[in-house]
């Protein structure tokens, strides 16, 4: 009984620290948004475009590689940071002059909407638009594109 009562009373703690605040909200899903860097790989794309565009296409494969590579690895290190302190307060997103806080995508691509139910305006057809598997890197058909 004491084991569930000092659990129910974290778990309470924990849940009145977190709901209802805007604050700790816009921390964590900005965290898990920067965490998620090293899965999605689009610090390294821009970073990779960038150096093409504005250096030497031939310098993109090296340098902008190992650059894109150094902003993914601090921004995971920032995402994870902010997912443990997201109780806690300043809720400012940090490191702003190095990264910005929210994620960055190359200029020749915007991902949109998942093509789901869930987003669907028309339901009842059964086709929306949207991205069907952003998470695929290539993936960009889309079944209405306006």
């Amino acid at each position: 009984m004491r084991k569930s009562a000092s659990f129910l009373g974290t778990v309470l703690l924990l849940g009145v620290l977190a709901s209802g605040c805007a604050g700790p909200e816009k921390k964590l899903g900005r965290g898990m948004n920067n965490f998620y860097e090293i899965v999605r790989g689009s610090e390294v794309r821009r970073t990779m475009e960038q150096t093409a565009l504005f250096e030497s296409p031939d310098r993109a494969y090296t340098t902008g590689l190992v650059r894109g590579m150094n902003r993914t690895l601090a921004r995971t290190g920032i995402g994870l940071y902010e997912i443990i302190t997201f109780p806690f307060p300043s809720y400012d997103p940090i490191a702003t002059d190095y990264l910005t806080p929210e994620p960055i995508y190359p200029d020749n691509y915007r991902p949109r909407l998942l093509s789901d139910s869930a987003f669907a305006t028309d339901a009842s057809i059964g086709f929306s638009g949207g991205d069907v598997a952003p998470f695929i890197p290539g993936s960009r058909f889309r079944i209405f594109d306006n």
